[in-house]
């Protein structure tokens, strides 16, 4: 085994890497694609809004990071085919994925519709799956796929969320599988985290006193996340600090789950 010398900062290099990120057009993906892009990383840009993407894209240039930005809808096998296909095509590999493309509702399961639970379930979990398929194609040995779950995984906060939980737990089940799939054979990392609550457009439309009786409760650093403190430990999975971790689900609540 080589035991020579590291400096355990470069292991948190992305540099020369190239990345992949879903729902990068705003909330956390906007957050997850610019950290891994000051982390060193080249950037693919999916999401369903692309004037949206173009936006993270010249931001992203204007910090002397690279990007381009592909119309994507996860949901759409050859939409996920053609984003990974953009990212090889375009910087020569593919190293990272980040699922973080995810929709939500909140309707109590008496009046869900069979079309709206399907639209959750086809988006949080088969747009994962999708785009894992895509990508794992043109990775190599030491690549690293990030899911999104939540803390509503396993978990509940007194809302009606049965597609969103459902979608989320799924994810938490597909990392499990491909980690124990592609570990050995591809030699690809599989984890997921699970974020709690941070400000994004679905926790926009929560009440405000939900949202603080929440962090009263149930949190035990008493205050809602930061967006860089949930990137920041994108950064870390996707990097070869994290090499020797793969299948987990890694909570970044505030300790939420604690209680």
């Amino acid at each position: 085994m080589d035991r020579s010398p590291v400096n355990v900062l470069d292991k948190f290099s992305l540099n020369e890497k190239v990345a992949v990120v879903t729902g990068a057009s705003s909330g956390l993906g906007v957050a997850f694609a610019e950290a891994l892009a000051q982390a060193g990383a080249k950037v693919t840009l999916g999401g369903r809004r692309l004037d949206r993407l173009e936006e993270v894209r010249e931001r992203i240039e204007k910090t002397s990071g690279e990007a381009i930005a592909v119309k994507t809808d996860v949901s759409k096998p050859e939409d996920c085919q053609a984003l990974a296909e953009a990212a090889k095509s375009h910087f020569g590999r593919l190293d990272i994925l980040v699922n973080c493309a995810g929709v939500g509702t909140s309707v109590p399961a008496s009046r869900e519709t069979p079309d709206e639970f399907r639209s959750v379930i086809e988006t949080n979990l088969m747009g994962s799956y999708w785009m894992a398929q895509a990508c794992a194609k043109f990775m190599a040995p030491g690549s690293s796929i990030i899911n999104l779950s939540s803390v509503l995984a396993v978990t509940s906060m007194g809302l009606p969320q049965a597609a969103y939980t459902s979608s989320k737990a799924a994810v938490i089940g597909l990392t499990h599988d491909l980690a124990q799939q592609w570990g050995g054979r591809k030699g690809i990392r599989v984890n997921a985290i699970a974020p709690g609550y941070f400000p994004s457009e679905m926790t926009d439309v929560i009440d405000d006193d939900f949202l603080q009786g929440v962090v009263e409760r149930r949190v035990p650093l008493g205050r809602l996340g930061l967006v860089d403190e949930c990137a920041a430990t994108v950064v870390f999975l996707a990097s070869d600090a994290a090499s020797y971790i793969t299948g987990v689900y890694l909570p970044v609540d505030g300790g939420l789950l604690t209680l």
